[in-house]
Order: structure tokens, then sequence, then C-alpha cells
């Protein structure tokens, strides 16, 4: 538990900062309530008695004024100052945690949970703000508040010291000893949070499956099974903080009792000392109110953190070389002898694959499902790597040059290429992100689908709806294709990429294909020609290997 927090908190070296400031300005509101209190407890005690250590009583009722004043004020600037902190911690994490998760899955989710890496990228991540504002700046408040109690109290009486700073300071050890208790029930929560999330997301995700198959009652009944395991996990520990919460009061409460202890052993000497201590002791229970139950906070932080890490830090599917090879001038594509499956115990995809795609070549890759055309994108996109032979290009093992660099001489437009909720303009930026407008008008018009967009209202700005339902399947695959196009890879490949369309628009689309790719050196894959691709070269993938296409 303690290595994935101190993990976490190095995570956010960047904003350190603003982590550093909240802080300070926690601790100087802590130390304006301790004076606030304390004058007025010298002012009581003044009052009480005119013991000469407490000379001055009308002095501190004088420095009440500004105290007043001041206290709410470094409050707010406390709430201020912590929150933007956590916040911009946060951020950066969520930012960390997609670029691993891309690193990692980049060829999609796989078999993984899309409503459980949901909940990783969201509610695992705003649970980390409990590491901070639950622990760390309660922490350092409450540190603060009975080092200066202690320091107070003891140039009065070490006797009087000791018994209103140690139940406090023994109030600080709560979260740590109570920590390690309540990280199991922590993490069952969090890893409930996950499976709810996904228990919600799978069926909605497919709705018309769902409805389609009737299974809407039974998927009703498993989110209903599921948020029960959640309320069991979260009141487990809920529990385990309301008995933090209880002994917290109670040491609150037992310095608040020494106080009274010794006045009532010290007598009328001591009235006013135990006074003062007394309003000290009430000014630490707020300081230390949150102290108590940072222990199950740290708990529920540091397993939303654990599983942040076990999506983050698994092995990527390719690893980058140390050393990149610097980019050839060159593009043509070799492979020899690629041997490749994607498990051990399934057949092989390839077995002794040789392949040449000479700079400018037009080939079309033709065979049934499942023979191993997509599988070849992935392996060209480094995406996946090969047991063994060698893919160049440009005359380079592609092993050893940097898959940013692979990729971006290299683009792909697949049969489930997506268009995302944002506008048009956004999603065309996706291959180029510093194109002018006038680059992305000349793709949309070599796509075939610049017309319809200029007669659209808002034109570039318009939103294309989630998985771009805001168009035709015609216009969508076109709207990628300009996607495609805007990139300036001298390779492209086009895996199935009028898969879905209805055959006058499949034709349509691929001449347009045929047009728009004039100059680029293209890898086609599909299953069948229609008679208007014109590639220069047909092959046929049969049993691993590449074949030239009879008849």
């Amino acid at each position: 538990m303690t290595a994935d927090l101190l993990r976490i908190l190095s995570l956010w070296r960047g904003q350190a900062g603003w982590l550093i400031a909240g802080i300070v300005t926690s601790c100087a509101a802590v130390l304006a309530g301790l004076a606030l209190l304390g004058l007025a407890g010298r002012g009581v005690a003044e009052g009480v008695t005119q013991s000469a250590i407490f000379a001055g009583g009308a002095v501190a009722l004088i420095w009440l004024r500004p105290v007043i004043v001041l206290r709410p004020i470094l409050r707010y600037l406390e709430r201020l100052v912590t929150h933007a902190a956590t916040f911009r911690a946060l951020a950066d994490t969520r930012i960390w945690f997609f670029r691993r998760l891309a690193a990692r899955l980049p060829a999609g989710l796989g078999m993984r949970r899309a409503g459980d890496l949901l909940g990783r990228q969201v509610s695992d991540i705003d649970a980390l703000d409990r590491v901070y504002l639950g622990a760390v700046v309660p922490g350092a408040a409450g540190a603060t508040a009975v080092l200066a109690i202690a320091l107070l109290l003891g140039a009065i009486d070490p006797l009087l010291a000791a018994l209103v700073a140690v139940p406090l300071a023994l109030a600080l050890l709560l979260p740590p000893l109570l920590a390690p208790g309540a990280a199991a029930a922590g993490q069952r929560v969090a890893e409930q949070q996950g499976a709810l999330r996904a228990a919600v997301v799978d069926p909605l995700t497919g709705i018309e499956d769902t409805l389609a198959a009737g299974a809407e009652a039974r998927a009703a009944d498993r989110v209903a099974r599921e948020g029960a395991a959640l309320s069991a996990a979260q009141r487990g520990l809920a529990r385990r903080g309301a008995w933090g919460g209880a002994a917290g009061a109670l040491l609150t409460q037992a310095a608040m009792l020494g106080a009274l202890a010794y006045g009532l052993a010290m007598g009328q000497a001591g009235v006013a000392a135990a006074v003062l201590g007394l309003f000290l002791a009430l000014a630490a229970a707020e300081a230390l109110g949150m102290m108590p139950r940072a222990g199950a906070a740290l708990a529920a932080a540091a397993a939303a953190a654990r599983r942040l890490f076990e999506a983050a830090d698994q092995a990527p599917p390719v690893a980058e070389p140390e050393a990149p090879a610097a980019l050839p001038k060159g593009h043509a594509i070799r492979i020899r002898d690629l041997h490749f499956g994607w498990a051990p115990d399934r057949p092989p995809v390839f077995n002794g694959l040789d392949l040449d795609v000479p700079e400018g070549a037009r080939i079309a890759l033709l065979g049934p499902s499942g023979i191993g055309k997509s599988t070849l994108t992935s392996l060209l996109l480094k995406l996946a790597a090969p047991q063994s032979g060698s893919m160049t290009l440009g005359g380079v093992d592609i092993a050893t040059l940097a898959a940013d660099a692979v990729r971006g001489r290299i683009a792909c437009l697949t049969q489930d290429a997506r268009l995302f909720d944002d506008s048009i303009e956004a999603n065309l930026r996706l291959a180029r992100p510093e194109a002018q407008e006038v680059a992305l008008w000349q793709a949309l018009d070599r796509a075939g689908i610049g017309e319809v967009v200029r007669g659209l209202p808002e034109g570039l700005a318009t939103r294309c709806g989630e998985a771009g339902a805001r168009f035709s399947g015609g216009q969508a695959r076109r709207l990628v294709l300009a996607r495609a196009l805007l990139s300036e890879a001298p390779v492209l490949i086009l895996d199935e990429p009028a898969a879905g369309l209805d055959p006058e628009t499949e034709r349509a689309f691929l001449e347009t294909l045929g047009e728009a790719t004039a100059g680029r050196t293209v890898i086609l894959i599909v299953h069948r020609l229609i008679g208007v691709e014109r590639p220069t070269r047909i092959l046929r993938l049969v049993a691993g290997r590449a074949m030239p296409a009879m008849g």
C-alpha cells in the first residue's frame, strides 16, 4: 500500500508548487485557529486569575480582532489552493494513465472490459484526491497544531504540554495504524466499483443486441447484484472509518480532560494554564477532525492506485528499441520468412511469409476472414511483433524503428475506422493536427465528401455524433478516408475499407479511393475485387503465405 501511495505522489511532481502551497496555507489556517482560541483562552484566563504568566489579557483581546478577520481568509485560501492543486494533480494522472494505456492497448481493448477501464480512468483516479485532501493536508496541519501546542504549553509547564499534546499526537498516528486493516476493504470497494461499471456499460454499449435478445431483465439483475455487492463493501469500509472517527474523538477529548485534570491537580495556581490548554485542545480538535478517517481514505486511495498500476504496468505488446534507428528516406516494404502466431496454443497465422511492396506499388491482398490479412496490418504498424523473420521499411528493420516513426510512414484505414463524437475538423486533425484549413478541404474533396460538408450549416464545425451517427455509412467512410488522406504517410494500408456498404456505394467509394490515393504506395486488403480497384499486383494469402492470385 505504501509503495502505491508513494508512487502516486511521485506522479504529482509537476504540481509540487501547488501542492506545497496548499499545505502551507492549510498550516497557516490551523495556526490562525490556534491563535484565535489561544488569545480567547488567554483573555478568559486573565478574567479568572491575575496570574503573572497571563499578564496582558486585555492586549490578547485586542489581537483577537485581526485574527478573527484573518482566519476565514486563510480558510478560504486553503480550500481554493488545495483543491486547485488536487485538480491539477488528478489531471496529470489521467493524462499519464491514458498514455500508458495507449502504449499498451494499441490494437484496442481486446478482451478487456470497457466499463472497468472507464472506472479506472475516472473514479479510481478521482479517489486519489483522498491522498492529498484526506491525508497529506490534514496530516501536515494536524502535526503543525500539535507541535505549536506542545511548544506553547511546554513554555508554561512540560507536564501540561504532555497531558494535552500526547493524546493529540496519538490521534495523528491513527491513519497509518488503521490504514493496513482498511486496505482489504478498500480493495473490495475498488473492485466492486469496476464490476458495477462493467455491468452497466457493457449492455448499454450493445443496447440493440441486448433488447433484441430480450436480455434487459438479466442485465438489470446483474446491475442489481453488483450494486448490492458494492454497497456491502462500502459499508465495511465505512465501519472502519467510523471506528477511526470514534477513536479520534476519544483522544481529543482525552486532551481536554488532561487540561482539566492539570487544573484540578494544581489548584488555583494551575487554573489559568488549564484554561489555555483547554482552549488549545478545542482548537486542535477542529484541526484533527479529519485525521481519524484518513486511514480509511488512504486505504481506498491505495486500492484505487493499485488498480491503476495493474492496468498501466502491463508490458506493451511491442517493446520500443532502446536506441531507435534513424528513419530511412525510402519506404519500400520487404518481408522475409515471417512467422507469427497470436498465442502458443493457437495455429500460426504466418508460416514463412514473403512479401515485397515497392514504392508506388498498389498491392491487392485477398483472402477469407481469419487468414491473416488484418494481422499483417498489425505487424506493419508495430501493434504486434513477429516471432521470427524480418520486416524492413526503406531497407531498415522495422523492429529497430520507433513505433511513432513507423506510423508516420504507414497510415491505415480499417473497416472499423471510427468517427468520434466531435467536430468534422477535430476528427480530421487526428491525422495531422497542424494542418491548415485548406488542407482539410483538399482531403475532403479528394475523398468525395467536400460538397456535402460545405452544404452543412456548421461546415467543418458539424459534430459527427457517436461513431459518426450524424452521417450515412458511405459518408462516414468518406470522412475517415479524408482523415487518412490528410496524413502525409507515403504508405496507405486499406483494410476492408468498404466493408458494410451496399454494392452501389461500395463501387463508388472504391472508385474514389483509387483516384484519391494516386501517387502513394497502397496495400489493399479485401475479401474480393469488384473490378474498379486497378491494383498493380494481386496476391492471395494461403496457409500463411502470399501467393499470386490465379484468374
